[in-house]
Order: C-alpha cells, then structure tokens, then sequence
C-alpha cells in the first residue's frame, strides 16, 4: 500500500474513533482491573438509569445466594405486581414459578421487567425491602450519586444514577461474582420453541464483547453498561443518552476502539486518574422525554427495553442527524465497528417450574439433566424468533467461548416443558 493511501486510510479511521467522542449525554471508558479513567464526559452527571438499573437486581440476587438465602435452583413465584408490570415483560400467569437462575437469564436477555419484580420479591420478601438492600449496596460499594426506587428501571424521578457509579457497580460485578459472568453475555434464550434475543448489540457483533446490560426509557435516552476483552486487557464503558439502539451499540464500540489503542493515554481534559476519583454531581437528571418520544420519529419509542427500533436504524442508513446536543450526525457512523461474528453459544433453554435434578458445578451455575436422567440433547429443529436477526444459531448445542475469554462454566440448559407467556 502506498504511503499517502495509507494515510488517507489512517485519517478516515481516526474520524471514525473521534467522531465516537461526540455522545448524546454521559460517557465514561475505564480500565476494568485497575479503575483507571482513560476517557471520560460528564460521568458524574445525575441520569435516569433505565435497565442498567437490573444490574445491580442481579448483584444484590447473586449476595443473597452466596450467603445461602436462597440458591439458584430456588423456586419464585409470579405476584399480581409482577404480572402488572409493563414492558419489556415475559407476561407468565399469577402462580407461575421459576427458578432464580432462569429468572436472572430472562432479566438479563429480555430485560422482563416482571421478572425483575419476581427476583426482588423471592430474595427479599418484599419490592421494598429488596430496594432498600439495592440502596445499602450502593453505598457500601461507593456509588454515592445512586437512588433506587424499583428493582427494573421504569419510569421515577427517585431513580438516578451517574456513569461513574454504573462503571463501579460493572467493576464491582467482575470482581466479586467472576463465577457468574456469562449471565451477562448471553446472546439469546430460548423459551419452548421462542427463541428471545438479547437488547444488546454488541454481543457477537463487537470482537471481543463480553456482555452487561442496556435500558431504555423515553426521559434517558438509550443507555448501555458494556464490558470488552482483547489481548488480556479488559474495559468498561458506560453510554448515556444515545438517540437509538443502534447509535448506542456504535458509541460504545468506538469507544472500546480508543481504550484498546496501544497509544491509548490520559486524554487531556481529563483530570480523573482513577474511576473513584470521578466526582459524583448534585442536581436533578436532564429529561430527554421531548428528544426521544416526540412525535416527529417515524415510531414512538415505547417507555422501557423494546426489540422494534428499526426506524432509528433506518434514520442513520439515510443519513439523518440524530440525537440531542452533542450527538453524532449519521454521515460520521457509517463506518460501522459492528459486524457478524460466529455464535458465542446457542440459545440458552429456559423454562418454568421446578427442575428434578440441580446439582452445582464448581463454578456455582446450574446445571440440570432431562426427567429421564441423560443428559441434555441438542435440538435441531429451528424456533421461533422474538426478533430479527442477522445470525441465528442452528441447533442448541453445548455453549462455545469467545477466543478472548477464559473458559467458564455454562448457565443451565433447562429441558423442563416451558409455559407460553401472554402475549
């Protein structure tokens, strides 16, 4: 290759990275294992957490297992609060009972947030006192500009966190519960033959993803907690506000792009060394109900995690600025990061009810056998997609590992009959 068509090459690419600076709300890229701050845009700033809110539900859920509350095999059963939560929903009658392992895969996957209320419920016998655990915790893991007021993220002006904290709650997270980190990166379950993708894009689509959580809501915009691995180096990044599903998984990949440089340094308007230094900010969130649900989109964005966002999708392929203040213009994002990657694992099976026979692997993750004992068989007949995808998984064999990571222990497989929840 030439020297000035590398170059030009060199300048198109390095568009594309600083392009990705240009956020919609809060942004935050921080070495995972040492809490160094490599880039960083208002992370302190108060902002409405959506669903990345179920992260801490699930930390608060894996404590209460390994202090014996309860384990994973524990059966929760479906509340009329439950069933009365909206959407995102897996909508299963009154009475209904699931483990707490199925019940984490489907909170982390579908984002239900009527399983979210289920959890709180079956760990801490009531939403409130759940809340109330979800609230200590913060603050014993330092996340002072942190409020819950529910257990999935749904609308209230109670509910705030800032980057900063969500960045310590997802360090806090590998830390303290590595035995659980494929929960987090699950790229779809499969619920009889209904096959339910997860929200976020950049699991088997960004080389070296390795899962967290996003949310939606109508006042936050779209968020994402995401978490990368290569070369044994591995990252956190926090997005706040992004005008799409979309946007957002591009966002963070072009932020993962920059901590992943060999160059990488201290930005210069950064004057953070470390995450804990990242001052939390007093004041009320920024409302972006009017950007993100007004009438002018071709759809209304519904009010919490939704699989039909496709016209924001198509707003970027047309070239269409998106976003609030500081938002990226479509023209920048062309150049995508996110490609087609070969399944990290086939669907993981969920089901209701109890499970016959739940021994713990070494790691402390489920893993079951059928009614008659053997093992597990793959299912070769195609299912049912919950949503559009590019790449779908042809059979339910045993889970293969993204090369960047470490060997693990699979979630379960559960074989049990699934109940068909309420559409």
């Amino acid at each position: 290759m030439r020297p000035s068509r590398l170059l030009r090459l060199t300048l198109v690419v390095t568009g594309a990275l600083l392009a990705g600076q240009a956020q919609a709300g809060p942004y935050l890229l921080v070495e995972a294992n040492s809490g160094r701050v490599i880039a960083q845009s208002d992370a302190g700033r108060p902002w409405y957490p959506a669903s990345v809110t179920k992260l801490m539900t699930v930390y608060v859920a894996f404590q209460a297992v390994r202090e014996n509350r309860l384990a994973l095999s524990a059966l929760l059963k479906v509340s009329s609060n439950a069933l009365a939560q909206p959407p995102s929903k897996m909508g299963f009658n009154v009475g209904t009972e699931v483990t707490l392992d199925n019940a984490i895969k489907m909170l982390m996957v579908r984002s239900a947030n009527d399983l979210a209320v289920v959890i709180a419920e079956g760990v801490g016998g009531s939403v409130e006192s759940f809340v109330g655990e979800m609230n200590r915790t913060a603050v014993r893991l330092g996340m002072d500009g942190t409020r819950y007021a529910n257990p999935h993220g749904l609308p209230d002006e109670n509910q705030v966190t800032t980057a900063r904290d969500m960045a310590i709650l997802a360090r806090a997270i590998m830390r303290d519960f590595p035995e659980y980190e494929l929960y987090f990166r699950i790229p779809a379950v499969q619920l009889g033959k209904r096959i339910i993708r997860n929200h976020n894009r950049l699991i088997d689509h960004y080389p070296g993803a390795d899962g967290m959580k996003t949310g939606f809501i109508c006042s936050s915009g779209f968020n994402v907690v995401a978490g990368a691995t290569r070369n044994g180096k591995r990252l956190i990044v926090v997005v706040f506000g992004s005008y799409s599903a979309s946007q957002r998984a591009e966002d963070a990949a072009r932020l993962f792009e920059r901590g992943f440089r060999r160059d990488v340094t201290l930005l210069p308007d950064n004057h953070y060394a470390l995450l804990e230094n990242v001052g939390n900010q007093a004041g009320a969130p920024e409302d972006l109900r009017e950007q993100m649900c007004n009438a002018k989109r071709k759809r209304p964005a519904a009010e919490s995690d939704i699989d039909d966002e496709d016209e924001d999708d198509a707003a970027v392929a047309a070239g269409v600025a998106v976003g609030t203040k500081g938002a990226v213009k479509a023209k920048q994002a062309k150049q995508s990061l996110l490609v087609d990657l070969p399944p990290s694992m086939a669907p993981i099976r969920v089901f209701t009810g109890p499970v016959l026979k739940l021994p713990e692997t070494n790691l402390g993750i489920a893993s079951t056998k059928e009614k008659t004992g053997k093992p597990e068989k793959a299912a070769s007949a195609p299912a049912k997609s919950d949503a559009k995808a590019k790449t779908t998984p042809a059979t339910a064999s045993a889970a293969a590992k993204p090369a960047a990571k470490p060997a693990v222990a699979t979630p379960a497989q559960g074989t049990a009959p699934a109940a068909k929840p309420k559409s």
